[in-house]
């Protein structure tokens, strides 16, 4: 198996190098994120271990960027930043999985094993519902032919509505998938980057795509409303 190493710390990357080839993995080490971009694109691997905070590119915009050339290759972010809405904007800009330094070699090669065996199925290329479309690629959303700007939550959020359109989806479910499965501030936030969505997506528009179903959650009319 293939693996892709961008960590700009020298002597943490060639750690993880060796004890990658050790375990029988066959390992490329880039030091930034152009380079990491580049690699990504023009080879063949079966994960990506990229590190956020990089010179030139920051993992964000890599993750971004691969995405956005249709490049799945399954991707375990490394950081010293263990914020929970980091780890949630990983997730939104899709990346498969997230590791916190410093990390057990044992659990960093255990995370790796899972993405590799989950593959990279390619993402649906535009969710629709009537004339709502998103597109996860390039992250952009519209009614119509008007485009509509959202904040990286905002989009995660209608993103899992739009996968789950015509099904109630509640605050729990809402929160484990679009901020983080062990998030354990104010549920209340939901509500809150609801009526965000509200505003950007059905008011202006005279819709009502989001419907709140009383002491259950959301639904996203299957029609767009």
């Amino acid at each position: 198996m293939r693996v892709l190493v961008v960590e700009d710390e020298v002597r943490l990357a060639e750690t993880v190098r060796r004890g990658l080839a050790a375990e029988g993995f066959n390992v490329d080490v880039v030091y930034d994120g152009e380079e990491g971009l580049w690699a990504a694109k023009e080879n063949a691997y079966d994960a990506v271990l990229l590190d956020i905070m990089l010179p030139k590119l920051n993992g964000y915009k890599v993750c971004r960027e691969l995405r956005a050339a249709g490049v799945w290759t399954p991707v375990l972010m490394l950081t010293a930043k263990d914020g929970e809405y980091d780890q949630a904007d990983a997730f939104d800009l899709g990346a498969d999985d997230y590791l916190t330094k410093p990390f057990s070699f044992v659990v960093l090669i255990a995370r790796l094993r899972a993405i590799i065996r989950r593959g990279a199925p390619e993402r649906p290329t535009v969710l629709v519902a009537g004339d709502l479309e998103l597109d996860p690629a390039p992250r952009r959303v519209s009614r119509g032919d008007q485009e509509i700007e959202l904040t990286p939550r905002e989009f995660g959020l209608l993103e899992f509505l739009m996968r789950h359109r015509g099904d109630v989806v509640s605050k729990t479910e809402i929160l484990q998938n679009v901020w983080d499965a062990h998030y354990d501030g104010d549920p209340n936030v939901v509500e809150v980057y609801v009526g965000y969505l509200r505003r950007k997506i059905d008011t202006p528009y005279g819709r009502k795509a989001i419907e709140t179903v009383r002491g259950i959650g959301y639904r996203l009319a299957a029609d767009g409303g």
